[in-house]
């Protein structure tokens, strides 16, 4: 479809959202009001119920959003994906610069995907105990919003990619945000629920540097989450009042994506985003474009991080000869049909080298070599019965195992057979980052191995607790 005559092509902002869980978001029905700027911000537009990130965690995701692509295309699967994306695969940068667009990307620079943008701007997006309160978001908003203004005076349509760092831990909302869904003693000695958090050692001492010194409530915790979460909300309405002053808004694809959800309390993995379980695999998505996107609609259809890039083309009248792994969702917008692929395959190669196979009713996990929290290496939950996936199945239903083992294996069987490719999750090497090491022979020696955070720092700040 051509572009309209007398109309410059619209800009896309893409807000992508790290660690952002759908279920936390007030808009996707959360008890608290986490996101009250972009509950309206969805009236506006179009917000998607039912959009999955299939491939955990960070950098695989943004593959694959970024893309259009599945993992069997660009062949990234790991958080430490070493080299760059396959050069066949084209980013959404790379096409729109070729359709004229000017491109920034904002807090993603050196990342595989990131590949193509014009300019790269970066801001302190971490922080720690000692550092005190973190305003990651805006500091995002001091770099983004001048680079919006700047893009706005030019010509040409841009496209402007802001990698969003609240509610990524560390969990540090400035105030009045660190105490909006707490108000109790986060250091009650009777409370004992923050014990198996700090007595995994491959995390506790990252968690030491930036929990307060003593911590026993996990409730204060997640509640930390929460207020990044709404802090992050209120920053994100500066960049949709800074659209609407500039006049970009009638003219300006504006997509808010989480590229991972997040483990709290979680499965036993604490605070962090890995394991395939529903919190990470869950992601919001919402898409407003004035006059081309109804108000208010909600689509209830399943749909994944590689739809979004025929998505965002199709809105934006622009054709590509490219073939891509994911569908546009307007027709679902448009209620052609119902919904995308409902069963799908599913990787995480994060602090773990795991895949498995999601259904509406059943989930099926396999562990490729074992992990750090000692689980088994078959897991099977019904997500119909057991939403909280609590109970797992395999050993009693393995006739259940074996229909979805082979359902997935007969698709990475199709889809390297369609690329030519390996499927990337069974050749890693080593993936946690510790040359020479390869794949865990046990799950002790991966409990042994992997750690992240400064035991230095860690112990200072546990022996403050203790003064």
């Amino acid at each position: 479809m051509p572009a309209r005559r007398g109309r410059k092509r619209p800009n896309i902002i893409l807000l992508g959202i790290d660690s952002l869980r759908r279920d936390h978001m007030s808009c996707y029905g959360y008890k608290r009001l986490t996101t009250p700027h972009i509950d309206r911000f969805a009236q506006d537009g179009v917000l998607f119920e039912q959009t999955f990130c299939p491939f955990v965690p960070t950098t695989s995701a943004y593959a694959s959003m970024l893309t259009g692509m599945d993992v069997f295309s660009t062949q990234v699967v790991a958080l430490r994906h070493k080299g760059p994306m396959r050069s066949e695969v084209t980013t959404l940068a790379e096409l729109l610069s070729e359709e004229g667009y000017n491109t920034t990307c904002v807090g993603f620079s050196g990342n595989p995907s990131s590949r193509g943008f014009d300019k790269y701007l970066d801001y302190a997006g971490w922080g720690s105990w000692n550092e005190g309160r973190s305003p990651k978001a805006q500091n995002l908003n001091e770099v983004a919003i001048p680079e919006l203004e700047r893009l706005a005076k030019r010509r040409k349509p841009f496209f402007l990619f802001l990698r969003h760092m609240d509610p990524h831990s560390p969990y540090l909302p400035p105030e009045p945000y660190e105490r909006m869904f707490y108000h109790g003693n986060e250091c009650d000695p009777k409370n004992r629920s923050m014990d198996p958090v700090m007595s995994f050692k491959p995390f506790r001492d990252y968690f030491a540097t930036w929990m307060p010194p003593g911590i026993t409530d996990k409730d204060y915790v997640i509640a930390q989450y929460d207020g990044a979460v709404a802090y992050m909300d209120a920053a994100i309405q500066s960049i949709f009042t800074a659209v609407d002053s500039l006049g970009l808004a009638e003219n300006t694809i504006v997509v808010v994506n989480g590229d991972h959800g997040e483990t709290l309390y979680d499965h036993e993995c604490y605070f962090d985003h890995h394991g395939l379980y529903e919190p990470t695999l869950i992601v919001p998505l919402i898409i407003r474009y004035p006059g081309r996107l109804p108000a208010g609609k909600r689509v209830p259809g399943y749909n994944q991080h590689k739809d979004l890039v025929p998505t965002l083309l199709e809105l934006a009248e622009i054709e590509s000869d490219i073939q891509f792994d994911g569908r546009s969702l307007l027709p679902m917008v448009r209620d052609e049909i119902a919904s995308h692929e409902s069963e799908f395959y599913i990787t995480e190669c994060t602090w773990m080298r795991k895949h498995g196979w999601r259904t509406p009713h059943w989930k099926l996990i396999i562990a490729l070599e074992p992990d750090f929290h000692f689980k088994p290496e078959v897991e099977l939950y019904n997500l119909v019965e057991d939403p909280e996936e609590s109970v797992n199945l395999a050993e009693s239903r393995p006739d259940v195992v074996e229909l979805l083992r082979a359902r997935m294996e007969a698709w990475i069987a199709q889809r390297e057979a369609e690329t030519g490719l390996p499927n990337p999750i069974y050749d890693q090497g080593d993936w946690h980052g510790h040359a020479g090491v390869g794949s865990f022979t046990s799950s002790q020696q991966a409990y042994d191995t992997l750690h992240i955070g400064d035991p230095n720092q860690a112990a200072r700040l546990q022996a403050k607790s203790r003064s």
